[in-house]
């Protein structure tokens, strides 16, 4: 019998052993609530241009598929999209007039009620037009049935959690360049102007309270402005009356909300790569206007070629700036950079969001 008993240290790796593979379930479980899909917003163009790839897509390989001979392919397409566009144009339209509350249920519920309407549709367009009812209710069921595969598998990749991680990485990716330029400009007036450097140090501190801020959310496009005209007012300490800038903000929507640190960097590269190789002063224009539901960012800058040891081009910040708003917006935004009639042009388009308007990419 006492053989048989065990003695109670002999316990203790095992319960180890154990916890571990609790706390490792549990991390799991978390790991799998946070790469869950939010159900896709079609209101997005670049959603709603892969879901109109998809559907047409999935036309095709039925078409393929129930063709005896090659030629009868392009019969049978256009068929399947005669039998099966009435009903995805159903079906769009719902999911586009009820996107909000479809964002609000879990994405089987959402979809679930998708493929209620994709059936009753199909049923009542067979029986108005005269089409096979078991076709049409076929492709239009397999068609929402891949699209809504496709963005589920993609929201995962895409969760909340990830994205979070990604544009977490991308921030921190600018502020050392930040900080490494708004330090130079304090020290270039350190010692021949002490007071003014003492100001500027106190400037810096709110910017760093600024960009040192959970930036993971879109932001005003004020916040940005005041951000880059405090760091334009810090370069200038550095460069003095070589560097003059021109803003036209006017008619800028300064509700609508941007990517954090969208405008900064580009303020930044036009102060390394048009100021500072020039012995001569130049001005950095920035522009902001709204037009037809769009945010219209243009910054220009003097193009100056490779001078001496001046790196020609960093192309990090123009990278991040894109796969940042690729992130928040997909297809919806677009950023083009280049010389352009003896200047370097740098140009932002960007939907119009302003606070409360809860459409988002995935």
């Amino acid at each position: 019998m006492n053989q048989r008993r065990s003695d109670p240290k002999s316990r203790e790796p095992r319960r180890s052993a154990n916890q571990a593979t609790v706390s490792q379930r549990i991390l799991a479980r978390t790991e799998r609530a946070a790469r869950v899909a939010n159900f896709p917003d079609l209101r997005n163009n670049g959603i709603l241009a892969r879901a109109l790839i998809i559907y047409v897509a999935m036309v095709t390989a039925y078409a393929i598929a129930t063709s005896t001979e090659f030629r009868d392919v392009a019969i049978n397409i256009a068929i399947g999209l005669g039998l099966s566009l009435p009903v995805a144009a159903v079906v769009a339209l719902v999911w586009v007039g009820a996107s909000g509350v479809l964002r609000k249920l879990a994405y089987w519920q959402a979809a679930a009620l998708l493929f209620v309407t994709c059936f009753v549709a199909s049923w009542v367009a067979s029986a108005l037009f005269g089409g096979m009812a078991w076709r049409a209710i076929a492709l239009s069921m397999m068609g929402l049935a891949a699209v809504l595969i496709y963005f589920d598998t993609l929201g995962r990749a895409l969760s909340p959690a990830v994205t979070e991680a990604r544009l977490q990485a991308l921030q921190a990716r600018i502020r050392p360049h930040f900080l490494f330029n708004a330090i130079n400009g304090v020290l270039g007036v350190l010692r021949a102007d002490p007071r003014r450097a003492e100001a500027a140090l106190e400037d810096m501190a709110e910017l760093f309270r600024a960009i040192m801020r959970d930036n993971k959310e879109l932001k005003p496009l004020n916040d940005e402005v005041v951000l880059t005209r405090q760091y334009l007012d810090l370069e200038r300490l550095r460069l003095g009356d070589r560097l003059r800038v021109d803003w036209k903000i006017d008619k800028m929507p300064g509700d609508a909300l941007v990517p954090p640190l969208l405008l900064q960097p580009i303020a930044e590269n036009a102060v390394y790569h048009g100021i500072e190789p020039s012995n001569q002063p130049g001005v950095i224009e920035i522009e902001v206007t709204l037009l037809r539901g769009n945010v219209i960012i243009n910054v220009r800058n003097p193009f100056v070629e490779q001078v001496g040891l001046h790196h020609g081009g960093n192309k990090m910040a123009m990278g991040n700036i894109r796969e940042r708003l690729a992130l928040h917006f997909d297809a919806e935004a677009q950023m083009t950079a280049g010389p352009r009639d003896g200047r370097y042009h740098v140009q932002i388009v960007l939907p119009y969001r302003k606070s409360g308007d809860k459409k988002t990419l995935l």
